[in-house]
């Protein structure tokens, strides 16, 4: 029992700490996202808080009881809402959104129903609407992480600090919780989750705190909602000609000194290049760089700079001279800027790993 209240302790304790971070906004990035984040975190730890602050003795139709739940039940909107702000930090809220607030409001309804409802019938209706309304709000946010991955590839030439993969780990933890929860219930029959449970959520928290700090900016100045604008382009349609964004023979003209720029200056070995600092050497503005990317080469700003990395890595690879570089030093002279990055955009190019393809030209 002791040890349990230890592991308690270290979550509720991870917990309160995280949300005080996030917001304080300690880590000066995803202002907007990190504060709905450390609210989504503070109410996380109500789930423990209240094991070790409400007394056992405490009726289940106490106010005290009633606000814990409530507040517990805004658990999942607070966190798809701090997906929604990581993945488009200038999003305002309209008047739609307040239908959000329904469930919430029935879920309240049905708690102060409970004296006058029977216990059987309130159990159920309480435990489809808090695991439906989690679940709609867990695979709500997972769409919109799987929409921004493809989204940043139209402005950052890489992916790995800013795709929020981190967060699609948080989503398939919480459904392991859910499946973990629900066969602990049935085949223990506790009120309380033991201590080998809650080690489990305790290696989650600390799994989520290390990742939520070390999150960087998503958008760079400049490219707030690029994601949007770009989406539109896209679908332009290109026979009318008021709908084009520059004209075709503008667009040409940019191809042409785009691809020059790439051959004579090489912008593509810098790892963090993204779509406005290209923009910037081009003297036009990201829109309209993005848009002659899409447009006039039919590929998206990651595609477009990495096969210009995986290029100069199949030359470095094949030629002996540079047989006594690491893996790893290759990728960096080719412009990536880790070894999975190297490595899983090479693989998906050419079908083979930087080692496979060395030892292929080796056997040649």
């Amino acid at each position: 029992m002791e040890f349990n209240f230890i592991v308690i302790t270290l979550i509720t304790g991870g917990l309160v700490l995280l949300s005080f971070l996030n917001l304080s906004n300690a880590v000066q990035v995803n202002q907007r996202a990190n504060r709905y984040f450390g609210i989504f975190v503070l109410l996380w730890a109500t789930f423990w808080l209240d094991e070790m602050i409400i007394p056992k003795s405490t009726e289940n139709t106490s106010y005290i009881i009633t606000i814990t739940r409530f507040i517990q039940f805004l658990t999942p909107p607070t966190f798809y809402l701090s997906v929604v702000f990581y993945t488009n930090p200038t999003y305002r809220y309209i008047k739609k959104d307040l239908a959000y607030l329904f469930v919430p409001l029935l879920f309240l309804v049905l708690l102060l129903s409970r004296p006058v409802l029977d216990e059987n019938r309130f159990h159920f209706v309480y435990i489809i609407l808090f695991l439906g309304h989690a679940l709609g709000y867990t695979i709500a946010a997972y769409l919109k992480i799987q929409n921004h991955q493809k989204n940043i590839e139209q402005f950052s030439s890489t992916k790995e600090s800013i795709d929020l993969n981190w967060i699609k780990y948080i989503i398939y933890a919480f459904i392991a919780s859910s499946v973990l929860i629900i066969f602990y219930n049935i085949f223990t029959m506790a009120a309380s989750l033991n201590s080998y449970v809650n080690l489990f959520f305790l290696g989650v928290i600390y799994f989520v705190a290390f990742h939520a700090v070390r999150q960087r900016e998503i958008y760079p100045s400049g490219l707030e909602g690029l994601e949007n604008t770009v989406n539109t382009m896209q679908n332009t349609d290109d026979v009318n000609p008021r709908n084009k964004l520059i004209t075709d023979a503008d667009m040409q003209r940019i191809k042409e000194q785009l691809l020059a720029l790439m051959q004579a200056e090489q912008p593509y070995m810098e790892s963090e290049l993204n779509l406005l600092r290209l923009a910037e050497k081009l003297n036009v503005s990201g829109h309209q760089l993005s848009y002659v990317i899409n447009n006039g080469i039919g590929e998206n700003f990651f595609l477009f700079i990495n096969k210009y990395r995986v290029k100069k890595a199949e030359e470095l690879l094949l030629n002996p001279k540079y047989d006594h570089l690491t893996i790893l030093a290759i990728g960096y002279a080719s412009g990536f800027n880790s070894k999975t990055a190297f490595n899983t955009t090479f693989k998906k190019m050419t079908s083979y790993t930087p080692t496979e393809y060395r030892k292929i030209r080796s056997n040649g």
